[in-house]
């Protein structure tokens, strides 16, 4: 069932960019408003929306409602474990090894001196 709403939120998805991407601009209509046509609407240039317009807000009205079923269905889901016959794997405490012998020089109370080269500046 969350398959076939997921499939057409997809699909609503895309019809809804796709019909937004088709649509002209505010600035479109100018044009019609001196004289320049019709423009795309069915009742002239101050009639009624587009088709367009029309099919965006039922496409975004079907998008909302498969949002807000996803929702549902995914805040509704059963909090069982798919691993009910297995067990908790036993946590063992790493040992600490700590090494018997330094390899390190004891310090000693001089400053290292600079090493000086052969070759003039």
């Amino acid at each position: 069932m969350s398959l076939l709403f997921v499939i057409l939120h997809i699909g609503v998805c895309i019809a809804l960019i796709m019909i937004v991407l088709l649509q002209t601009g505010k600035g479109a209509d100018m044009g019609a408003a001196f004289g320049g046509g019709a423009s795309q609407t069915l009742f002239g240039s101050t009639g009624a929306s587009t088709f367009l317009g029309k099919l965006t807000t039922v496409v975004a009205i079907v998008f909302m409602l498969t949002s807000l079923a996803l929702a549902y269905m995914s805040s509704n889901r059963s909090k069982e474990s798919i691993m009910v016959d297995q067990q908790a794997p036993i946590e063992q405490k790493a040992t600490q090894t700590i090494p018997e012998t330094s390899t390190q020089l004891p310090p000693t109370s001089e400053a290292p001196q600079p090493v000086k080269s052969d070759k003039a500046e």
